[in-house]
């Protein structure tokens, strides 16, 4: 099979797979993005190709963009690897590819370091939980241990630091873009 006829028979799978997980009949889909429910039935069977002008409408009716429907699927981005900073005392795993809503981030990090004593202040607000160990959150005056199951959401206008304590700790993070940059460059110490 060609790329293009995976591809076709991928976007095919979709449009059936959205429809039975939204519990619809043909018709009722039909009915939600102006087809028949033949050429529905026939567009999900592979009996017709799919035009342009089918799937911008059986998208929107499905819930999803045409983007998504339409996006390859690539065995490379299904393993996300740890980016280690031993200078930094952190692993990294980026657990979202793009931005999502609002700019936002999500990232697994491993601590061995302790907090630094520079604080550091950028727009926005960082969320995070403890997932093992105790972490050190130092934000302005204050020092906050936040331990595993716990979980911090703070305005990053007040200068802040975190680290790890009595050894390593293991955060899941939402980052702003700002945050994303702040925390996860690799060039800070």
């Amino acid at each position: 099979m060609t790329q293009d006829g995976e591809l076709d028979s991928i976007v095919r799978k979709r449009i059936r797979g959205l429809r039975v997980a939204r519990d619809w009949s043909l018709d009722e889909l039909a009915s939600r993005c102006y087809l028949s429910p033949s050429t529905l039935s026939r567009i999900e069977t592979g009996h017709r190709r799919i035009a342009l002008d089918q799937l911008a409408p059986i998208a929107r009716a499905l819930g999803t963009t045409l983007d998504q429907l339409v996006e390859p699927v690539d065995d490379e981005d299904v393993v996300i690897r740890p980016h280690r900073d031993e200078g930094r005392g952190m692993t990294t795993w980026l657990l979202s590819r793009e931005s999502g809503p609002g700019g936002h981030t999500v990232a697994k990090i491993r601590v061995t370091r302790p907090a630094p004593t520079d604080l550091r202040v950028h727009p926005g607000r960082d969320w995070l939980t403890v997932l093992s160990g105790t972490v050190v959150l130092r934000l302005g005056e204050r020092t906050i241990l936040v331990r595993a199951g716990e979980a911090a959401e703070f305005s990053t206008m007040v200068p802040h630091a975190f680290g790890a304590h009595d050894g390593p700790a293991e955060l899941l993070c939402i980052l702003d873009n700002d945050g994303q940059r702040t925390h996860l460059a690799h060039d800070h110490s």
